[in-house]
């Protein structure tokens, strides 16, 4: 009997090493197969925000970013290990760090070149300021793409495309999408419960006194606020718009969300006639995130829930 459970224990053994060994080379192939995949897709052209025609000849192996939210799209799509450049606005995620800087809105070109990347992905909102630098990259021989200045939830998701298409990844461009697309749904699901009646007027200061920016139509901060159930108080304007104080305490908001910090809560609570002010007198004055609500990237999600659960805490509970 011994030496009968001696054999099975030996062939369960081995039927384990057996089953690892397959699910080794399983993952293997599978990841052999993404990359065969994602060198077929190339050459590829796309039609980029600048009105040219980007053609990419063969998948890059190396990438610098010119902007945060670009910078967080290629790590979300599984790029990190290909980046070799980021500006000194980038802050997410982590390892960005340790990732050479090539300027903020002034871009070192002679840095960028020296790190000869594959492909540089600028942004369509910098066209103007960045125009000689790209060009200078341009004729030296670089792949420069331009990404779309997204307003809006779809233009994001046009946005994370692009890039997946650009860098190989279109089809965790496709599921990062998809997700983002789902979550949004369960958030708009749960908002759903929230009547007329008690839907709040929100009022969001992107910018501090003395000029004070806030978010009209037009923009994807209206849009978290539609998805919530909450009316943007300042819904005539559009865009990134400039208010007079005067002008926002005539608009008498239910609450306020500054993206400027916890110290510009308590400034917006003293100012000079503003006590009489809903958020003011119902302590409905919140501090989100910025990079959350103002990047648009794949972390807007996590921004409609930080705004969802400081408007309306009973119903979306942490």
């Amino acid at each position: 009997m011994k030496k009968l459970a001696g054999i099975w224990t030996a062939l369960l053994l081995a039927a384990v090493m057996i089953a690892g060994c397959g699910n080794a080379a399983d993952q293997k192939d599978s990841k052999a197969n993404q990359k065969t995949e994602a060198s077929q897709a190339f050459p590829v052209t796309i039609g980029d925000a600048s009105n040219q025609d980007v053609t990419i000849k063969k998948e890059p192996k190396t990438i610098v970013s010119l902007m945060p939210s670009n910078t967080e799209i290629t790590y979300a799509l599984g790029l990190g290990d290909k980046v070799v450049g980021v500006t000194t606005n980038d802050t997410y995620p982590k390892e960005v760090k340790k990732v050479e800087k090539v300027g903020d809105m002034n871009i070192n070109v002679e840095k960028v070149i020296s790190l000869k990347p594959d492909l540089v992905l600028a942004y369509e909102s910098s066209m103007s300021a960045s125009a000689d630098a790209i060009k200078q990259l341009k004729d030296a021989g670089i792949t420069v793409l331009t990404v779309n200045d997204a307003q809006s939830f779809s233009e994001v998701y046009k946005s994370i495309e692009m890039i997946g298409e650009a860098a190989g990844a279109e089809k965790k461009a496709d599921q990062l999408v998809k997700r983002m697309k789902t979550d949004l749904a369960a958030i708009k699901e749960k908002a759903a419960g929230i009547s007329k009646a008690d839907q709040k007027k929100v009022f969001v200061e992107v910018s501090p006194a003395p000029d004070i920016y806030t978010t009209g139509k037009d923009t994807f901060m209206d849009e978290m606020l539609e998805a919530i159930h909450a009316e943007n108080a300042a819904s005539a304007q559009k865009g990134w718009a400039k208010m007079t104080e005067e002008a926002i305490v005539k608009l008498n908001p239910d609450a306020i969300v500054t993206t400027n910090g916890e110290s510009a809560v308590s400034e917006i609570k003293k100012r000079s006639g503003w006590s009489g002010v809903k958020a003011i007198r119902h302590h409905e004055v919140y501090d989100v995130d910025p990079d959350l609500v103002t990047r648009p990237g794949p972390r807007l999600i996590k921004g409609v829930e930080e705004l969802a659960e400081h408007i309306y805490p009973d119903v979306f509970k942490k």
